[in-house]
């Protein structure tokens, strides 16, 4: 592989678009986005890419199971396991005692203190947002809208004067 793929390699790494890969590779700005589609088209390009996020994935110990795991644990670990509150406020376990999974869920902890008082605020992941991507991984909601047909479709040549007088014949019909 030459040197300009090479770069483009490890440019597209960086965050996986590749027209930016191509812009800063060093391929024309103009030609960019299709420069980076023809560079992905090439086995030797993808094979490189494809081995390079391997290697990464093995370094970093990042692997699709992982990230499905923590979604789940964002999705399904209670709240009130790291967090009570009731009448006399918000009160939280102390962050010693909090296992792997509530500690997990656990986006932001404020204190605010005054010469009155003060106040605790506790906030979690978004529990709708994980849910929602585990679903999508589970294909349980589609974009898509499925437009197969099992029965028969007949054409009809609506310009016809005899089939045009019959179709609205018939739609006058059904009124």
């Amino acid at each position: 592989m030459n040197a300009k793929r090479q770069r483009f390699v490890e440019e597209y790494l960086v965050d996986l678009n590749a027209t930016q890969a191509a812009v800063r590779a060093g391929y024309s700005v103009k030609r960019a986005d299709q420069s980076g589609k023809q560079l992905l088209s090439f086995i030797e390009v993808q094979n490189a890419i494809n081995a390079a996020l391997a290697e990464r994935s093995e370094k970093t110990k990042i692997t699709a199971d992982r990230v499905l795991k923590e979604l789940a644990t964002l999705a399904f670990t209670d709240f009130r396991k790291a967090v009570a509150w009731g009448p006399d406020g918000v009160t939280l376990l102390p962050s010693g005692e909090l296992g792997d999974d509530e500690a997990a869920i656990i986006a932001e902890v404020t204190e605010t203190r005054s010469e009155t008082g003060g106040s605790i605020k506790a906030k979690r992941y978004d529990k709708l947002k994980a849910l929602e991507l585990l679903g999508r991984h589970l294909g349980m909601f589609s974009d898509r809208v499925d437009l197969r047909h099992s029965g028969e479709v007949a054409l009809v040549n609506v310009f016809d004067p005899e089939t045009r007088a019959a179709l609205l014949a018939s739609i006058k019909d059904d009124d």
